[in-house]
């Protein structure tokens, strides 16, 4: 049974990546994987979300990367998607994943898309009014690498040496620290209590050996 919402179930939501990853096999696959645990562990202890609900906007936050190689085009080719499967607010979540603060101009990487497109997302983000799972992807997809649960610093120096600085990459940056703030405020702790793994996986340390010297 789907939730009230029109978001996958989870069993939906897995099926969903699975035949996108036949399609464009790739890191962005695992990348989505670890945002949806994320998504889910800190879910569980909000007072106003839900955990299944958090898990599948996680899963299928970069599904326009079915598509094939691209840059922000996937934010579209997700949304129009999930969109024609009647999915709307897991469709909604597409567009605003890369975008913490409500401006284009905060994008990363090339917007590899018509003028029209464009055009498009700038009078979306003009007028969008975020909400509290708008808000968990975007933390949670700046705590993911591929190989698992990172400090958002880390995420952060990534995807900055992969695809450059910009105006906005100082925003950018302060705006994903303060959504770090808010969820801590209202789950009463640390995310990263709720993340296993992300001293090993943000300083490359394998089991046995000690980060003390960091």
């Amino acid at each position: 049974m789907e939730q009230a919402l029109k978001i996958p179930t989870r069993l939906v939501a897995e099926r969903l990546l699975a035949e996108a990853e036949k399609m464009n096999p790739g890191a962005w696959v695992e990348h989505s994987r670890v945002v949806a645990r994320a998504a889910e562990a800190i879910a569980s202890r909000h007072p106003q979300l839900d955990q299944e609900c958090a898990y599948a906007l996680g899963l299928l936050h970069d599904i326009g990367r079915r598509e094939g190689r691209s840059q922000g085009r996937h934010i579209l080719d997700g949304y129009r998607y999930l969109l024609s499967m009647g999915y709307p607010e897991a469709a909604r979540v597409c567009l605003t994943h890369s975008f913490p603060l409500p401006t284009i101009h905060v994008a990363v990487g090339e917007m590899d898309c018509p003028p029209e497109d464009i055009q498009f997302l700038s009078d979306f983000l003009a007028q969008v009014e975020y909400d509290e799972y708008d808000r968990l992807i975007q933390l949670c997809d700046a705590l993911a690498l591929p190989s698992g649960f990172c400090l958002i610093e880390k995420r952060l120096v990534d995807v900055a040496m992969r695809y450059g600085l910009g105006l906005y990459t100082i925003p950018r940056w302060k705006r994903f620290l303060e959504l770090q703030q808010q969820f801590e405020r209202a789950i009463g702790g640390s995310i990263y209590a709720l993340l296993p793994g992300v001293v090993e996986n943000t300083f490359g340390f394998s089991d046995g050996e000690s980060p003390h010297c960091i």
